[in-house]
């Protein structure tokens, strides 16, 4: 009996084994839904069209390959961002707001203000290069115009002559005379300089807290207790009595021209 009960797991263990490797082969057999090729291709060009085809393509990939420095250092977004970090540090709070919630209010912040020369640039650029209006050069330089004549208002007069003078280039009378490869490094360091302008008048008064919280607390004879941590509530309550946000969001947005 024993036997026959050893030989009937044997069986039921076979079959199982069976069936598993059945439906595994099933289960690799040609799928119904096709899995699509995605294939690169270079011919050769019968004519300068294609050519001018292709050359516009590789252009537009290097645009989109530059898209984020394009965004990052051409428009207000540098400024932004730096205050938005100066105000984190001066409050002590650490990670909070997280880097993804500033950068996140960074870029919406930047949309905002470059909402109309966006809208600007299609129009006079975008559009009528997809209508067949204009060609791709005269395209560019119509997008470029808006953004030009706003990062000339940003810069200084020092930092653009810096970059005027050691490129070489002759003193320009008007915008268009302004080389863009001197503007657009002029426009960062006027930016960066901005920036930190702001950041300090933002951390006096917070610094100031600080005084108060640490002379308080040495005249009491508490030496060991770490200052931050009892004027960081009192940094936080004074951000928010005064509508920190708010007003540094006004100010950002009011100081572009």
């Amino acid at each position: 009996m024993k036997k026959k009960g050893v030989k009937r797991i044997y069986w039921i263990i076979g079959i199982m084994i069976f069936i598993i490797g059945f439906s595994f082969s099933v289960s690799c057999a040609e799928p119904k839904m096709p899995i699509p090729k995605i294939s690169i291709g270079l011919d050769e060009a019968n004519n300068p069209k294609e050519v001018a085809n292709s050359l516009e393509i590789l252009f537009l990939m290097t645009v989109l390959a530059l898209a984020p420095s394009i965004l990052i250092m051409m428009t207000c977004f540098t400024r932004i961002i730096i205050v938005l970090s100066f105000i984190r540090k001066a409050i002590a709070t650490q990670t909070t707001p997280p880097n993804q919630v500033l950068i996140g209010l960074a870029l919406f912040l930047t949309f905002f203000i470059m909402a109309p020369i966006g809208s600007e640039i299609n129009e006079k650029a975008i559009q009528p290069y997809l209508n067949e209006q204009i060609s791709a050069e005269v395209a560019i330089e119509n997008g470029m115009a808006p953004l030009r004549k706003f990062m000339f208002n940003q810069t200084r007069e020092k930092d653009l002559a810096l970059f005027i003078d050691i490129s070489g280039s002759e003193v320009p009378k008007e915008l268009k005379d302004i080389p863009t490869k001197a503007l657009i490094p002029a426009f960062i360091i006027s930016e960066l300089k901005t920036g930190f302008q702001i950041g300090y008048v933002l951390f006096i008064p917070f610094v100031i807290v600080d005084m108060v919280v640490a002379s308080t607390l040495m005249s009491m004879g508490m030496m060991m207790l770490p200052p931050v941590m009892i004027s960081m509530p009192f940094k936080i309550l004074l951000f928010i009595l005064v509508d920190g946000w708010n007003l540094i969001i006004k100010s950002l947005i009011m100081g572009f021209k």
